[in-house]
């Protein structure tokens, strides 16, 4: 399974290999160029937010390093290359004057990718809102929503002739639920009907970023990145499954139903629809526009019993024990089957376009010895999931990419710089960059295909 050329023979020609990062994880330049604060610096300049008060003000410092790691990048034989744009160098106060400095780094950064023949694929949003913005009360004012189409149609007047595709938002759930209700990422609110507004000025936004951008360019690809949990009941009994549904419908189905159906779970509206914001008219139809492709992210499974406390908020469930004791230094669950139970099933539930695997990989925190980072547990989940996507590809679903997570080591959020998923190693004190083990097998499975032939949606 581990060897490249056999595993890259089980994929079709135009499959695209890639790798991923975004904004504020490798950036740094945090006060450059006319960027202002975006909410995660203001977050990791909290106490007991962030491990160690760690920030993004130097990172990977990607910012001074573009052609260098453009470079790298083009080094390890990949077709793609996904990043997210900073809202907070294209507009800094998140509404108002556009700074041009801030898309000249991107422009430099486009360009920089087509000289190398890399498939440029841009997300707009990857957690760091103005945090102005959050003055008027951030993804719980429907104002942001307005503000985001603005953003977008900015940045895809002046990038879109040259990206290859472009996704709204990624991984709403934690911008919402992580961010919103359980206090883990900034802005760091733990509040249910903050988090229900969050999420649907969120899915509105995204639905008015999509006009956007066709109304731009509407030859350009246009998706979203989501990272649905594939749930499992921690038993067989009626009462688990049921929470298991539960589950579903809220971690999941509060985006893909708006999205692809027009309509929030039926459970969700029973039971929270009255701490909602107002759906107001029209609002579906414009959250439910058709998308040209979807992106996943998996890491890992979501395993839940019921929670029978009295007055337990919906979904009203709890961990179950992992199945598979192996886990990330991270501590998350390995069971690459799960990605494949998950896109049957949402492929079961919805109506959904292409799909590109836009985040996938682990953290393990190896150093460098002897001038290289032998990390082979890395390197066999990577080829796990990437045998499961095979799989599927087999089974006649539209498995178009797959964008390993993450090309460097970064800003790992919450965790700060403690935990490792980069392909490629980063000493912070040097900002040297070491290709691991994993790396270099990536780089020769990649190069087992032409660049030229791929296309998004």
């Amino acid at each position: 399974m581990t060897d490249p050329k056999t595993l890259a023979a089980r994929f079709p020609g135009d499959f695209l290999f890639g790798v991923a990062t975004a904004s504020f994880q490798i950036e740094g330049a945090s006060k450059a160029d006319g960027r202002k604060p975006s909410i995660w610096d203001a977050f990791s300049n909290m106490p007991g937010r962030v491990f160690g008060r760690h920030n993004g003000d130097v990172a990977c410092d990607h910012y001074n390093r573009l052609e260098d790691d453009l470079d790298l990048i083009a080094s390890l034989g990949v077709q793609a290359y996904r990043f997210s744009i900073a809202w907070p160098r294209i507009i800094p106060d998140g509404t108002g004057p556009v700074n041009e400095a801030g898309l000249d780094f991107y422009d430099r950064l486009v360009d920089g990718l087509k000289a190398r023949n890399i498939k440029a694929f841009a997300t707009l949003y990857h957690w760091d809102l103005p945090l102005t913005l959050a003055g008027d009360g951030g993804w719980t004012a429907r104002s942001t929503a307005f503000a985001f189409q603005r953003y977008a149609r900015t940045v895809i007047a002046r990038l879109g002739d040259r990206l290859d595709a472009v996704a709204t938002f990624n991984e709403p759930w934690c911008s919402v639920w992580l961010s919103h209700l359980y206090g883990i990422h900034a802005p760091g609110e733990k509040n249910m009907e903050a988090a229900l507004h969050a999420m649907h000025v969120t899915n509105l936004a995204h639905g008015l970023g999509v006009a956007a951008v066709r109304e731009e360019r509407a030859n350009l690809p246009v998706g979203i990145v989501i990272n649905p949990m594939h749930v499992y009941a921690g038993s067989d009994s009626e009462a688990d499954k049921a929470a298991a549904e539960r589950a579903f419908d809220f971690h999941n189905g509060v985006f893909f139903g708006p999205i692809f159906k027009g309509a929030y779970p039926d459970s969700v509206l029973e039971a929270l629809g009255s701490r909602m914001p107002e759906v107001e008219a029209g609002d579906m139809a414009v959250i439910s526009q058709k998308l040209d492709w979807w992106g996943v992210n998996y890491y890992t499974p979501m395993r839940v019993s019921d929670d029978a406390t009295e007055g337990a908020e919906f979904p009203a469930t709890k961990p179950a024990p992992f199945v598979n004791e192996a886990k990330t230094d991270i501590g998350w669950e390995i069971f690459p089957q799960a990605l494949g139970d998950l896109i049957r099933t949402v492929n079961e539930r919805y109506d959904l376009p292409d799909c590109y695997i836009t985040e996938n990989g682990a953290c393990y925190n190896m150093g460098v010895e002897n001038g290289e980072v032998n990390d082979q547990l890395r390197l066999d989940y990577i080829a796990e999931h990437l045998a499961v996507t095979a799989d599927l590809i087999a089974e006649g679903y539209p498995m178009k990419g797959y964008f390993a997570w993450s090309l460097m080591d970064n800003f790992e959020w919450a965790e700060g710089y403690r935990m490792r998923f980069g392909i490629v190693h980063v000493d912070y004190e040097t900002q040297v960059r070491t290709i691991k083990k994993s790396g270099l097998w990536y780089r020769d499975l990649a190069r087992a295909f032409p660049k030229g032939n791929h296309a998004a949606g």
